[in-house]
């Protein structure tokens, strides 16, 4: 645990990789506190429902936790902030109404954090700013943070977002605002799921055959917290294999035969690369689906 980070405020602590967000940073001694539109399912922290498109709300779920003694709010000085609160994907809402929840929720936590004195902001971006669905061919692979290239509403949102970042540190050069791209979030029972993907490759195509493990995503999250930088940065989080239990480099001459190797790969290598997460972060995944296919043969 990092002595100067002691007690963080999560938004979408509800979510997929939010649950496991908080898990993480209360079994390494953080306090945390859960904001959501959602009610958690299960009462793991102090939580608090509220609308991040609103900033009134936004400024007061960020400032104040129930103290859960008749009612009562309490101010709470916190020292960081966990963003992952969106609507998480393309085409759940009409491309407007994504635009406008995902840039105005994360403009308003940013604000929220300056006004508030907050420095510690870790906040999810997306792979999607990498130029999924690739319709188009990446134009390299393993594609890294060098490149992005948005094709949805959703995507523009994440990338803008990054953008904001940059600009709310310019303003403010104490600031460090994190923002991870994180791939496709699973939870250990979506992997019985994956025997599915096989039966054609073309089908998860569209990210690269990549994943991310919820416990990961959330070490990766610490790690951003914890690490002692200023600034805005980005960086790709995935696990360290494919969905596939086909060689990469097999799926690769299939589907994407005349995209450029920028290194050698290994036998089940991600192509969404890790390589500066790993450098900067000390991330490193500990999960993968296949430890939970070995267990069940």
């Amino acid at each position: 645990m990092n002595n100067r980070i002691k007690k963080v405020v999560v938004t979408g602590g509800s979510g997929k990789a939010g649950r496991a967000c908080l898990q993480d940073l209360m079994a390494h001694g953080y306090e945390v506190f859960n904001v959501d539109n959602v009610v958690p399912a299960n009462d793991v922290c102090p939580f608090i429902v509220a609308d991040l498109s609103n900033f009134g709300q936004t400024l007061d779920a960020l400032s104040s936790v129930d103290t859960g003694i008749y009612g009562k709010t309490a101010l709470q000085a916190f020292d960081a902030i966990v963003h992952l609160a969106a609507i998480p994907a393309p085409r759940r809402f009409t491309d407007p109404v994504t635009f406008s929840n995902n840039m105005l929720s994360t403009y308003n936590v940013f604000e929220a954090s300056r006004r508030l004195g907050i420095k510690n902001i870790v906040w999810a971006s997306s792979e999607t700013v990498l130029g999924l669905p690739f319709e188009t061919p990446p134009p390299y692979v393993p594609i890294d943070e060098e490149y992005a290239c948005p094709e949805s509403a959703y995507s523009l949102s994440k990338l803008l977002g990054e953008e904001m970042a940059k600009q709310f540190c310019r303003w403010n050069p104490e600031m460090k605002i994190i923002g991870l791209r994180f791939s496709n979030v699973m939870e250990p029972h979506d992997y019985a799921a994956f025997a599915d993907f096989e039966k054609d490759p073309h089908r998860r195509k569209w990210n690269l055959w990549g994943y991310i493990d919820a416990r990961d995503a959330a070490q990766a999250i610490r790690r951003a917290l914890e690490v002692p930088l200023k600034g805005a940065d980005v960086f790709v989080i995935a696990n360290s294999d494919t969905v596939m239990s086909r060689p990469t480099p097999e799926l690769l001459a299939e589907v994407f035969p005349n995209v450029p190797l920028k290194k050698q790969l290994g036998p089940h290598e991600t192509l969404l690369s890790i390589e500066k997460a790993r450098r900067v972060l000390g991330y490193e995944p500990q999960h993968s689906w296949r430890e939970s296919a070995r267990r069940s043969q």
